[in-house]
């Protein structure tokens, strides 16, 4: 099969990529919306449907371009069609049916969480499944035994917030920037990790099998301890906080994910989204495991929303025959779900 398109309109970024044989970037593309909407502390819906109506074509473009080709080269268009920003995800889906019109060429609609597991085989062309996926992301945790390309089996994920969403939230607490994720990676790095013992839900013997999470209550504790603090004229040192509450995240996340690599003898764990991308994640993961189960995540620019993983998730549905014909609609609250099993 000929070089795929794959367009990104989930949330704050539009990206359009191209992807040679399922595993190799010739292109990708990535617009940012991220300092529109710094100044209000999160992604504002309604600016970021515009803008991606905005940015769509040039960057459909510049990626044909960059990839050294012409619209008539590519041999199949994916998109994601959720989970995400309804807005947002209409732009994106009605730009890929467009081009799959005029092209004549089979259409694959992307669920956005699938694609970020997917960018693991961009970025080690080696990898072939079976394999355990953590995808941890802004509104996404979930666990996932990727037993073949069309063959995913969801073995847990989060009951309330994802862990990105709570980095964002904790962050926004402690007066940090929008996105609080990498600064409070950052600041943990100076901070003591046991300085506050913040709660690990759902962590018990009980519990660790069922590959659940929640995190509500570890961001409740957060916000109370710094109020606490405030209310009593005590100073905050903030990258202890950082640094306790981060390690309260990853403590859960890496324990059910080696639990269930364990259980189900894979001899590999790949990351996935963009808390793939923090720092503390990946070195407690490094700490646990030394070299085996084998550790795999992308490089930052892959963990976070980018079209090429959508272009390779696509390649593979289009293989298997799975093509979507233009009644292909935008599905917000899209979920991760087990597929293909017997």
């Amino acid at each position: 099969m000929g070089p795929v398109l794959g367009i990104e309109t989930s949330c704050d970024e539009t990206s359009a990529a191209v992807v040679a044989g399922g595993r190799t970037i010739l292109s990708n593309v990535v617009a940012s919306q991220v300092e529109l909407h710094r100044k209000y502390g999160g992604v504002v819906p309604e600016i970021a449907s515009r803008d991606h109506l905005r940015t769509i074509i040039p960057v459909v473009r510049e990626a044909i371009c960059k990839a050294g080709l012409s619209l008539h080269d590519i041999a199949g268009i994916g998109v994601t069609f959720g989970p995400g920003l309804v807005g947002a995800l209409l732009v994106g889906v009605a730009a890929a049916k467009g081009l799959a019109y005029a092209l004549k060429v089979p259409l694959a609609g992307v669920n956005h969480l699938e694609g970020h597991i997917f960018a693991n085989f961009l970025a080690h062309p080696e990898l072939e499944p079976p394999f355990v996926a953590l995808v941890v992301s802004g509104g996404h945790t979930s666990l996932v035994h990727v037993q073949g390309y069309e063959k995913l089996k969801l073995l847990g994920q989060t009951r309330d917030d994802a862990a990105g969403e709570v980095f964002d939230k904790v962050g926004r607490v402690m007066g940090l920037p929008y996105p609080a994720g990498p600064e409070i990676d950052r600041l943990a790095a100076a901070g003591d990790p046991e300085a506050v013992a913040f709660p690990r839900a759902m962590s018990g013997k009980d519990n660790r099998d069922t590959y659940e999470f929640s995190f509500s209550g570890l961001k409740s504790a957060v916000v109370n301890y710094l109020n606490n603090l405030r209310q009593r004229g005590e100073k905050v040192h903030i990258p202890d906080v950082a640094a306790s509450f981060q390690a309260a995240v990853v403590d859960v996340l890496v324990s059910k994910t080696l639990a269930a690599a364990a259980s189900l003898k894979a001899d590999k764990v790949v990351l996935a989204g963009g808390v793939a991308a923090n720092q503390g994640l990946r070195a407690e993961f490094a700490r646990r495991t030394g070299s085996f189960p084998a550790i795999l995540y992308p490089p930052p620019k892959l963990c976070t929303d980018n079209a090429a993983m959508i272009a390779c998730r696509a390649y593979y549905q289009l293989q298997a025959g799975r093509a979507d014909g233009l009644t292909l609609n935008a599905m917000p609250a899209l979920k991760l779900t087990s597929r293909g099993e017997e």
